[in-house]
């Protein structure tokens, strides 16, 4: 099984992920490091990606999942996975062993979050951009948590649904 850790900056998909693969003892790997130099340098400027700046990004991601899935392995991904046209790239089509975690948040506690981290190209200003790109997924997509609990609350909450939806990690 692949779990994709999703949602908007600052809403915790990289402790969150490497937090639940622990827990599962399998890999986990940060979607960010798939950007391209000119998508990392293009965020840390404040300019929003587009559609065209994603696609390769997200067919990178595809591919080590491709990778992972034909080595038999569970894995944690990260992953914005913002769209539905994005989510369909990652699920290749319709793959039923990625799951979506979408770990939601306020505006406003997204936003506390950006202002206090440090040492990441995302500038805080793009947030809303992210929002307004933000096509919630629905519970036919993704497991969906509340980003407010304390990490380990969080990764609790998240094995307990995905064992509730029948998937087996």
């Amino acid at each position: 099984m692949i779990l994709i850790v999703m949602g908007v900056s600052g809403a915790g998909k990289t402790l969150i992920g490497e937090l639940l693969a622990q827990q599962l003892h399998c890999s986990f790997t940060d979607g960010d490091a798939f950007h391209s130099a000119a998508n990392k340098a293009k965020m840390h400027q404040g300019i929003a990606l587009t559609d065209e700046d994603r696609w390769p990004w997200l067919q990178a991601i595809r591919d080590a999942i491709e990778a992972k899935q034909r080595a038999g392995e569970t894995a944690v991904f990260t992953c914005s996975s913002l769209k539905r046209a994005y989510r369909d790239v990652l699920r290749g089509g319709g793959d039923h062993d990625v799951c979506f975690i979408y770990l939601h948040g306020t505006p406003a506690l997204l936003q506390q979050r950006l202002q206090t981290r440090t040492g990441h190209f995302f500038d805080p200003s793009l947030l809303q951009s992210q929002l307004d790109t933000l096509e919630v997924p629905g519970a036919d997509e993704a497991v969906t948590v509340s980003i407010e609990p304390a990490p380990q609350e969080i990764v609790r909450q998240v094995l307990g649904l995905i064992e509730m939806r029948g998937r087996r990690a």
